[in-house]
């Protein structure tokens, strides 16, 4: 096998280990369920046409669901059910952890979250890089659900801003 599908191979495997949550993703985009898996096909499809673009050692949810937003807008335009409004996206993905797959923004983003309060840093790496939801981490943490949900809102538009003046200050120089 050569190494270019060996790649290929490796991004697919990702692909179905995490499908549940990707599934999960494009269906709060877009909620309904025969869409929902016409869009995950697409998305399969653009994953393994992109895989040489993905870099293993990145964050491959955050790459896939990029994918996957890009396939609900071009699904969308193509069925014109219904306009999608910008305003939307945008608050679903502020719920979501930035676009790591680039090198500069996963180290902008890495500085960020050095910068963060302990416990914020520490919620944060329970919900995204543990794959806790709101309601283990408050169990792990003695805290009420309520509470996780605002810290994590909270850490992420802290992080998001951290993120842009970051990128902004790069693009400067």
């Amino acid at each position: 096998m050569s190494e270019f599908d060996e790649h290929t191979l490796r991004v697919q495997q990702l692909f179905v280990r995490h499908q549940g949550e990707l599934k999960a993703f494009v269906f709060a985009l877009w909620p309904d369920f025969a869409e929902t898996e016409d869009v995950m096909q697409e998305v399969f499809l653009t994953v393994t046409k992109k895989a040489s673009t993905f870099r293993i050692e990145t964050n491959f949810i955050a790459w896939a669901r990029t994918v996957a937003r890009y396939e609900v807008l071009a699904a969308r335009r193509k069925r014109a059910r219904t306009q999608v409004k910008t305003e939307v996206l945008e608050a679903l993905e502020a719920s979501c952890p930035v676009d790591w797959a680039a090198d500069r923004k996963l180290a902008v983003l890495a500085r960020c979250m050095e910068n963060l309060a302990p416990k914020a840093r520490e919620i944060m790496q329970l919900r995204y890089q543990h794959e806790h939801g709101p309601g283990e981490i408050a169990g792990i943490l003695g805290r009420s659900v309520n509470s996780i949900g605002v810290a994590l809102a909270k850490a992420r538009i802290a992080l998001r801003e951290c993120v842009e003046r970051q990128l902004k200050q790069t693009e400067a120089l």
